[in-house]
This record gives C-alpha cells, structure tokens and sequence, in this order.
C-alpha cells in the first residue's frame, strides 16, 4: 500500500516526475527508431497510464494524432487483456487504425508494469513505420484490406519471451523487414525506459501503487479544464469548410457547443464516407478535435485523461468523420489534421481573441521510389520520405508561423537525409514569397520546393495533399493563403492527389500552401512590412498593391 496520505507537494513533485519519465521514453525511442519520420520527425507518442487505462502523462514529444489515439488505446488493451490476466514481461501489440491511432502504419505497443509481484500501472507508445506492406502510394487504396498487415490486439512478448511467429509475419509482410522489426523491437525498449524510472520514482517516494496519484492527476486536470471552459460563454456556434477531396470536395461542418459540462463537437452533416483513403476512424477525429480545442481552452494544463475528458464529439457512423471498416483510411491524416481549423471557425465566433486564422493544415511530404543505379537491378530500389509543412493561420496579436507543422505537431526533416537514403537531390528549398494571407498580422509562408533525380532515370512520386482548390482563409479583412501547386518542369500540372513517374532529366516543383492572415493589411506595422521586404518574404509589388506601402523611400534611406 501506499503511505497515506500523500501531501500535495508530493503528488505535484511526482506528477513532474512522470512527465520526466515518459519524455525520457519518448527520447529513447526516437534515438532507436529505424523510420526516418520518427528519428528526424518525431511522429511518435509515448505515456504512462493507470491500471484503469487512463493517460496519467504524455511525453512533450510526438504528435496530436499518436498522443490523443493512444489515450484510448490502452483501453482497448485492457478489454481484451484485463490487468489481472497481464504477467510480469508481457507486451501487447495492435495497428488495428479503429483501436489504435488511425492507420496501418502505426504500430501501438503497451508494457504492462508490476511492483512486488503486482501491476501497477502501463506504458505506451506508438509511432509510424515506413512500410507495412500493402499497395505502393499513399493514394491508392480503396478498402482497409488493399493498406497492409492488420494486427489485433495480440501479445508479442509473453513474460519476456517474443512470439517469434508474430515477429515473422511482420517481418514478411514489409517491403522493408530490417527497418520494421527495428522499429517493434525499439518502441518495447521504450517502454522498458519507462518501466525502470516508474520503479525508481516509486522507490525514491516509498510508494507501491499510484492510485492516489492518479485520483489527484485526473481530478485536478479535469476541474481546472472544466474551469476554463465554464469561463467561456455558453452556447452553440457553427462552422463551416470544404477540402479537395479526390474526385469531388469534402464538406465539414461542425456544430460546437459549451456548456457548464465540457464542450462538444457535432459533425452532422458533414460528407459521408468516400472510396478512397482520407476517411478517418472515430478515435483520429476526436484526437484532433480535443487538440484544436485544448489550445483555446487547455493552455498550460497537462494532457492526460481528465483534462481530455470535457472534450467530446459526436458524428453520425458512415460520414468521413466516422468511418466505418473497412474503409480506407491511411490517408486519414488529410481530413483529421484539418478539424483544428473547422473547431476554430466556431470557437472564433465565441471567444475571437484567442483564434487564429486558417493555416495550411496537411503535410506536405516530399516522398518517392526508384532505382538506385543505372541501368535498374530488379528489386534494388529506394523508398524515401521527408516531412515539409505549410504556413500557420496568424493570431489575432501575432504573425503565423512559417513552414510549420501546425497542428500536427511534426517537424520538418533534413533534406540531407532524404538525399543520403536515395538518388534523389532537392534543388531548392525556401520559403515561397508572398504565400502568406496579408493582413495585421501576416499569415505564415509555405516552402517552394524543386526536386530531381541524379539519375537518368525515371522514379515515381506521391502526392497526397490538400488546399491545392480551397485556401486557407483570412480574417476579419485579412487575406486568404497561398493555395499549394506541383508541376514539372515540362509545364505540365499535377493534381494534389496520386502517384506519378517523374521523367528522367524532369525537375519537380512543389509549392506548399500559405495560410490565412488577420485583420485589415492596411493596418499592419510599416516596420513590420519593411522587415519583411528584407527577409525576402513579401515581395515590393505586394508590399505596394496589397498592404499600400512603397517600400522605395524606406529602402532609399537605408542604402
């Protein structure tokens, strides 16, 4: 048992300590990860969670989509597993995308720990592995079966030893088995991380479960959201936005409603579900959802359980927001990472200080395949990807941040490991003037990219991206964003969405979007303006036509 009572000083020191302790395993899993979007990237999530499966604490590192996902996720672990079956030494695996983080590609592993022959708590983490087999190209699945392995929630280590026959039907269902396997084997070293300074917490503060902790961190969380929230007017705002979509756009609509009891999100009416891949389990739309909300109401406040637990959504089964198996939905990132925006038309209604403008939302990733010599041996053959972003919606007080992955929460990777991993060379890779929506507060500028092969040899590209038709919009008379484009260097456009043979000798260009800026352009600082001249982000033609400065007599004086 443990000693009773626990000061408040004791619990807050622990509660530090826990995010410690999983920032330290999130840290050790992206030093050991095979994937390149973990290791540059960090598209990961790791926690800690009680014996009822709440999240107690999430490491700063990772993403809004693996991070808000795995709070549900051990859940699910406990359902099939109750915590009294679970033995000293077990690990549980699942990438099933409507039990763990969305997709395929993501692998969730949980440790279960134990203290003197009992469980008292689990950790988590999960993170996104290149290939797990399936069709090639993120466009091109049209049912969940057509996007790789699916692994229910299976044990993979059974009191320390690994069932070899579940680690070889993951390795032979991978185009890339040594990176796979390197990847499992580095999430379980992760949670062995936070395993061991569980134990040392516990030992230093003479502890032997964290029932008390847990009851102080879910409550204090919870009320102090709860408090946030009641502080805000109460009613129901609509909002409104469409993407491109493949074949026809999609709409998104959302009804938001604040009460003295949390906030709801209400996706009625929004498009239903489509035959390609951007359709998105009900866990991803909430892990969004929550994480838009929480930047207006949650700021400074912990995320874990109870400060998740005021946030919830609704949406009718068979809309894109709620699709059912077995949809394709590995490229469910395009529509869920765009529900930030869609929240923050309606709380802008409510609470308009706080809200920024809409940013370009998707990922912009720059990723291929071919051949690593010339002439081509069958089978020899690179698959590479690197992280790019678009521009961030401006804030009502601020300018939006540049080439920022925002909300997603993923960096931006080096070019040259891109190029050290393939025969792929990045030409060019710069802000893209004049992206950004003019406005007071200017929005955030996207990357103008030009990508070849060093050899003369064709490779195949995919596009998967969104706001290629609809921009991001500006606010209160600030001007909308960029809208992204890719074409060759023949003159040839590419749609935003499919997979293509870049020709030999053929240079790719590749624009992602700007975002929306805020408030009157005519209002914004002159010197604001005129450092942006310097910086090269806006260019004198626009500084002259849309925010009515001439930036002559400034750049006169200072010669």
């Amino acid at each position: 048992m443990s000693r009773t009572p626990l000061s408040l000083i004791d619990k807050q020191v622990m509660w530090n300590r826990l995010i410690a302790v999983v920032e330290e395993q999130a840290q050790t899993l992206q030093r050991t990860a095979f994937s390149t979007i973990v290791r540059e990237s960090g598209d990961l999530a790791a926690g800690v969670f009680d014996v009822k499966g709440r999240m107690l604490a999430q490491a700063v590192t990772g993403t809004p989509g693996h991070i808000n996902t795995m709070a549900l996720n051990v859940g699910h672990v406990l359902e099939a597993h109750p915590a009294e079956t679970m033995q000293d030494g077990d690990v549980y695996i699942t990438n099933d995308p409507w039990l763990g983080t969305g997709h395929t590609n993501d692998f969730c592993i949980t440790t279960p720990v134990f203290r003197d022959g009992g469980i008292v708590g689990l950790f988590a983490c999960n993170c996104h592995l290149m290939d797990i087999g399936g069709v090639l190209g993120p466009t091109s699945s049209t049912d969940l079966y057509m996007e790789g392995l699916i692994i229910p929630i299976l044990k993979l280590v059974e009191a320390g030893k690994v069932n070899e026959t579940l680690m070889a039907i993951i390795r032979t269902n991978t185009r890339m088995p040594v990176d796979t396997e390197g990847d499992v084997y580095a999430m379980i070293a992760c949670n062995d991380v936070g395993y061991a300074g569980l134990n040392m917490m516990m030992d230093e503060f003479g502890i032997n479960d964290l029932s008390e902790l847990a009851e102080h961190i879910v409550e204090t969380s919870r009320e102090a959201v709860l408090a946030n929230i009641r502080a805000l007017p109460f009613g129901t705002w609509h909002s409104e936005m469409w993407l491109d979509g493949y074949d026809e756009p999609i709409r998104l609509k959302a009804a938001l409603t604040i009460s003295h009891d949390g906030i709801n999100v209400d996706f009625t009416g929004s498009s239903p579900m489509v035959r390609q891949n951007i359709n998105v389990p009900i866990c991803y739309t909430l892990a969004y959802t929550s994480f838009g909300i929480g930047c207006i109401v949650s700021k400074g406040i912990p995320n874990n359980a109870g400060s998740l637990a005021p946030i919830t959504v609704s949406s009718p089964e068979g809309t894109i927001m709620h699709a059912l198996k077995p949809a394709a939905v590995v490229s469910r990132h395009i529509v869920g990472i765009s529900l930030p925006d869609l929240v923050f038309g309606a709380l802008r209604q409510a609470v308009p200080d706080r809200v920024p403008a809409e940013g370009a939302g998707c990922l912009w990733h720059v990723n291929g395949t071919g051949p690593r010599r010339s002439p081509p041996v069958y089978g020899d053959t690179f698959r590479v990807g690197v992280v790019t972003t678009g521009g961030m919606g401006a804030l009502p007080f601020r300018d939006g941040l540049s080439a920022t992955g925002y909300p997603s929460g993923v960096r931006g990777g080096p070019v040259e490991i891109f190029e050290s991993m393939s025969t792929l060379v990045m030409w060019r890779k710069q802000y893209r003037q004049d992206s950004g929506g003019a406005g007071k507060f200017r929005g955030g500028l996207g990357q103008e990219m030009i990508l070849a092969n060093s050899l003369p040899e064709p490779f195949t590209y995919f596009a998967s991206y969104e706001r290629t038709r609809f921009a991001p919009r500006g606010v209160d008379g600030g001007a909308d964003g960029a809208i992204g484009t890719i074409h060759l260097s023949s003159g040839e456009k590419l749609a935003g969405k499919g997979t293509y043979s870049i020709p030999a000798g053929t240079r790719l260009y590749i624009n992602s979007p700007g975002a929306g800026g805020h408030g009157n352009p005519l209002d914004r600082d002159r010197a604001a303006i005129l450092r942006d001249l310097e910086l090269g982000l806006i260019s004198p033609e626009a500084a002259e036509k849309l925010y009515g400065f001439d930036p002559a007599p400034a750049m006169e004086a200072a010669e």
